[in-house]
Parts: structure tokens; sequence; C-alpha cells
């Protein structure tokens, strides 16, 4: 990190400006960077909806930014456009620090209803709450629409309500984030008796991610089941059912994670999907085999799934799972269900 000396000449031109605005959002919210909005649009790439949340150090090594030999991680940097004003000053610098150096008067935080994006702003939130630097410019926006697939006509023009943040709100995100992180997710439950009033979209984003444990009837989480009624359907193709603004239309999952919620469908000693193309095993590497066989892929639901479906039969009594929700490892014998009826938790 450079010294307190000489950080000035890592912005171009900074002994005569500053650059005024920055926003902080989503890859969803990436249409931004075009939208005459702000000097500088910092899109955060993480997904905290599936697989195993990365750690606090990880996290804290995206934000400091730097690059060191033989060190692969991303950084928060690698997604931002060169800026007019400075250059590629954000390259060399972690992102407090770049915003000290370069004296960005203003940061919004674009964050939409979408669970991940949800999440996203209580991380961002719960870490930048120890910089004074930061919380002093920072601008709340209340997006209550969908940021991935937004026009940059659209997100140009639109009036977007601002609010200042409050220590109340460093507070709520703080919590919100613990919680989710927890080994088991009974505190996120007591989030759904409380209102945050300046965080709306925060309860409603909770429950869709509770709703994604696996029901104690079914043993489906929300997207399983769904996934389950289309191909009853007779929509047969990955293509139509995993696209953006597809018929799945899940907020919870993207669709390289609808995956392989599907390929636990169609495998274990007893599948509920059929017609899954059997070159699937190729390495999670290997994207472009694997996406040539999903697309080959005919679904058909077997008659075990049609019994799941029709709540005749528990998927996880036959098949074995071991899934990440949160900080929450499932698995059967750890195996945490959301009652959406009583919106409630059924303890393993």
């Amino acid at each position: 990190m450079p010294t307190s000396s000489g950080p000035v000449s890592f912005c171009v031109g900074a002994g005569a400006s500053t650059m005024k605005r920055m926003i902080l959002t989503s890859s969803s919210g990436v249409g931004l960077t075009y939208a005459d909005r702000a000097d500088m649009v910092v899109p955060l790439i993480f997904r905290f909806v599936s697989g195993p949340l990365p750690t606090s150090h990880h996290l804290q090594t995206y934000l400091t930014g730097g690059s060191f030999r033989g060190d692969p991680e991303v950084r928060w940097s690698d997604l931002v456009v060169q800026s007019p004003q400075t250059g590629r000053a954000h390259r060399e610098l972690g992102l407090v620090w770049f915003c000290e150096t370069c004296g960005v008067e203003l940061i919004e935080l674009w964050f939409d209803p979408s669970p991940n994006n949800q999440l996203q702003l209580v991380w961002i939130l719960d870490y930048l709450r120890a910089e004074p630097y930061m919380v002093e410019r920072l601008r709340l926006r209340l997006v209550d629409f969908d940021l991935l697939g937004a026009d940059v006509a659209g997100l140009r023009e639109r009036t977007v309500r601002a609010l200042d943040v409050t220590e109340r709100d460093f507070e709520v995100a703080r919590m919100a984030w613990e919680v989710y992180r927890a080994p088991t997710p009974e505190l996120c439950l007591g989030l759904l008796s409380r209102d945050f009033p300046r965080l709306p979209f925060l309860k409603p984003a909770m429950e869709e991610l509770l709703a994604e444990l696996p029901s104690p009837i079914t043993g489906l989480g929300a997207t399983e089941a769904r996934l389950l009624e289309l191909i009853a359907r007779g929509h047969n193709r990955t293509r139509e059912l995993f696209q953006p603004g597809g018929l799945l239309e899940t907020r919870v999952y993207d669709q390289w994670e609808l995956g392989p919620l599907l390929e636990g469908l169609a495998s274990g000693p007893m599948p509920a999907v059929a017609g899954l193309d059997s070159k699937l095993t190729l390495a999670p590497h290997d994207a472009r085999g694997r996406n040539a066989a999903y697309r080959r892929s005919r679904l058909l639901l077997t008659e075990f799934g049609k019994a799941v479906l029709a709540g005749r039969d528990d998927f996880r009594s036959h098949n074995p799972i071991r899934r990440w929700w949160g900080g929450t490892l499932l698995t059967n014998e750890r195996l945490w269900r959301w009652d959406a009826q009583s919106r409630s938790l059924v303890a393993p």
C-alpha cells in the first residue's frame, strides 16, 4: 500500500479535480457503467446464494486490492472501466484507499430486491461501517426494480429514491450478514418478524432464501419444485427453462446455478428427472462441453418424480444431499426444512 506522502500521484489530474461520484452495485448492475450516473461504477461479483460462502479473508482480500505474484484472486477493480479522472489508479489500490486517494465525494449503493443483491448490500454495509471516510459519503438508492436486463436509457432517466445511511442501517446489515453466515438457519427466521423500513427488500429476500430449503413434505426447495412442475407440463429443454427471464422465473439462482440443482434431481439412488445427457459427468471446468450436453437433453419426470411433485413421497428420504445454504451445510443428518404454509423451520 502506498505511503501517505504520495498517494495522490495515483490519480490522473488529482491535484485539479476529484472524482465526484462512485456507484457500488452487483454484477446485475453493470449497465450502470454506461448510464452516466457516476464517474465510476464498481460491480461486486460474489454469489452468496449457492455453494460455500467465501471466507472473511477472501472477502477482505477482494476489497483491499493489489496484486501479488502467484495470487490468482479476483479483485474489486477487475470489472471496473477505466475512469478519465483516475486512469488506472483503481488497479493498484484497495477500494477504501482508492476513494480517499482520489477524493470520491459521493458513494451510492445500487442493489435491487433480488436475494443475492440484498446479501451483497448487507455484506458491503457491514464492511464499510468501520471506514469513516466511506460512511460520511454513502447514500443508499432504493432500487425497486431488477437491475439485470434493465436498458441503459431507462437506467439513465429513472428516478430512484436516495437515503443517507444511518448507524441503524449499519447495525441491521451487520446482524443480517451475521445470521446468514451462521452454521444453522434458525436466526434468519427472526428477520421475518421484524420490519426494516429503510432496507425494505431485505425481509422478502430472506423469505425467498428460506423457501429454497427442502419442504417437509416433498423434500424440494421452491426452485426445485418449480422445475419439476415445468418439466411435468412438457417443458423439456434446458434452454427455455434456464435462460434469463425464462419460464423458471427464479429470483434466487442465476442460470449457472440451476444446472447443479437439475443434476441433483436427476442423480442419486432414486432420480426424479430422467433424460439428462450422460456426458454431464464432464469436469466442471469444461463449460463448453457441459453446455452442449444440457442442450442435447430432453427432460421428463420419472414415476418417483411424479410422486414427489404430488406430495406422495419425499425426495430427501431416498437421495443424499450435501449443499450449502448460507453458512449452513445441509446433509441428510443435518437437514433443516422450510414449511411455507406456517412460515416456520423444521429442525433435523
